[in-house]
């Protein structure tokens, strides 16, 4: 299978979502995923973009739309998606992140 490089888009903001009490911040668990997927795929590319659900980029639609998206259909947050696919809410599962990476070629070393 041939290794097509990801972007890995965590949607959140600042503020808690009000049914993820007690779990950690979204950039928190931008940064907990991105060391995780670090270790488990050590040298492959990724790219990890976290995007303000509250101040999304207006120069990337794709993304400003999402986020916009996010609060319109009260999803839990942090949102995770990859290749357009949603791959967690609220508290993201590992397993379910690093399978689908895999869809693209990432082996687990």
């Amino acid at each position: 299978m041939e290794f097509t490089e990801v972007e890995i888009v965590l949607y959140g903001a600042e503020q808690l979502c009000p049914s993820c009490v007690n779990l950690p911040s979204s950039k928190e668990t931008f940064e907990w995923l991105d060391a995780a997927i670090t270790r488990k795929f050590p040298e492959q590319p990724f790219k990890m973009t976290y995007v303000d659900i509250l101040l999304p980029p207006e120069e990337d639609p794709e993304k400003y739309h999402f986020a916009k998206r996010v609060i319109e259909e009260d999803m839990f947050y942090p949102v995770v998606v990859i290749k357009e696919k949603v791959v967690g809410e609220g508290n993201p599962r590992l397993k379910t992140i690093f399978s689908e990476l895999e869809k693209y070629g990432y082996k687990a070393i």
